[in-house]
């Protein structure tokens, strides 16, 4: 389950202007690849029981306790709109560390697999398309290109920063800056 690294020193990564360069921890969705920076990445692990909360919307999963914390779970597939899909042995948790409305929150995402840890650089990363009038995707940073592949690059703190539901959950601790 550990992804790859591709190989090129960090400090050789440049910054561009919208400060979007840097690594990347790489997963999908369906056919579609999704990317997350590293910096916001705490842990990857396997599936294991989670606590069902009641009346969370169905993108809420639970909770889990993570060495005496307690984190919440999202099914990202279904956060995003996608059907429903049965988990398989390559479905994990990546537990990210959000810093939606200025408190860091600990929250873990389920997706269906890790692939790559990606550096990127600014010359890598488009601005997210512009799908016309009325069309925003704010929790896009933009979009990379890769080996002929296209990876989505996602602002975690805006897709999660939407979950008002994650400030509710019983128990749930942030973590100290």
């Amino acid at each position: 389950m550990q992804p790859r690294v591709t190989h090129q020193p960090a400090a050789s990564v440049p910054r561009d202007e919208n400060g979007r360069a840097g690594k990347y921890l790489t997963f999908h969705l369906d056919n579609d690849e999704f990317g997350i920076h590293v910096l916001k990445v705490r842990e990857i692990m396997g599936l294991q029981e989670i606590t069902v909360v009641p009346q969370t919307p169905d993108f809420v999963r639970g909770v889990i306790n993570l060495r005496g914390k307690i984190v919440p779970v999202l099914d990202l597939r279904l956060k995003f709109g996608l059907a429903e899909r049965e988990y398989t042995e390559r479905t994990c948790i990546i537990v990210v560390q959000t810093g939606g409305k200025g408190v860091p929150t600990m929250v873990g995402l389920i997706v269906e697999g890790v692939s790559d840890v990606l550096s990127l650089t600014g010359a890598e990363i488009e601005s997210a398309p512009d799908f016309g009038q009325g069309v925003t995707i704010p929790y896009l940073l933009g979009v990379a290109k890769v080996n002929g592949k296209v990876t989505m690059l996602l602002d975690i703190d805006h897709v999660l920063g939407e979950t008002a539901v994650l400030r509710e959950l019983p128990g749930v601790v942030s973590e100290p800056s």
